[in-house]
């Protein structure tokens, strides 16, 4: 691995991913589209299925189509700005656009919220983490899972915190770079709704963040203008 703060291009052909090995065919969003990609993210075999079984997963697909197709789009993130504020974005390139998965904020307080874009604001699927060290999962106004205590920020930092998660393309957050800053971009290929993960550490200047059993590293990149710093990985254990 390269010293702390250069974007790494790393991949294996094989990894170890708790304690086993993953090797899968990517499964993209756009592939979820088709019947047949669908079938595949539900791990059923179209040539080892019966003519009756085979129709009852094409009327979920339908309504999993119906569904998807429903739902409302997000759109351009229209954020303003805020003095003191500082927001870090992670967003897919592709042909289509440039699409936002996951942003951190950093306050003016100095207090943390990594958010997951949702068309539906009542959703607000974000964690906090507060001056007292308090973090908090939340989804629907609601905490998701019992509040727990990490180190305060209001004191010497040490060591790394990690958290992780994103949202799908599917959701048609678009990403504003102007917003943000400063903005970690992947290709296509690494995100999907099976593969791949980010992981967001608050590090310790000089500090490396959390080991996970990245099998690829598609992209690390550190942002140094706030403490502690924000280090942000994209990849997948598969």
């Amino acid at each position: 691995m390269r010293a702390i703060g250069q974007p790494v291009e790393v991949e294996y052909k094989t990894g170890v991913c708790n304690g086993a090995k993953q090797v899968q065919e990517f499964i993209s969003e756009d592939d979820l589209k088709t019947f047949e990609g669908w079938l595949r993210y539900q791990a059923v075999d179209a040539e080892t299925t019966t003519p009756e079984e085979l129709e009852r997963w094409r009327r979920y697909f339908a309504e999993a189509s119906e569904g998807c197709a429903a739902n409302p789009k997000v759109g351009l993130m229209k954020l303003k700005p805020v003095p003191g504020e500082r927001r870090y974005a992670v967003a897919v390139r592709e042909a289509s656009g440039l699409w936002l998965v996951l942003w951190v904020r950093r306050s003016r307080k100095g207090e943390f919220f990594v958010v997951v874009p949702r068309a539906d604001r009542h959703w607000d699927v974000h964690t906090s983490y507060h001056l007292d060290g308090t973090v908090h999962m939340k989804s629907h106004g609601h905490k998701v899972l019992a509040p727990n205590m990490r180190q305060p920020l209001t004191g010497t930092f040490q060591g790394t915190e990690t958290f992780s998660g994103y949202g799908p393309k599917s959701v048609g957050a678009i990403c504003d770079p102007k917003a943000f800053s400063g903005v970690v971009e992947v290709g296509p290929g690494v995100l999907g709704p099976r593969d791949g993960g980010i992981a967001v550490d608050l590090v310790e200047p000089g500090s490396e963040p959390t080991a996970l059993p990245w099998a690829l590293i598609a992209r690390r990149e550190v942002f140094r203008d706030i403490l502690p710093w924000v280090v942000i990985t994209i990849g997948s254990c598969g």
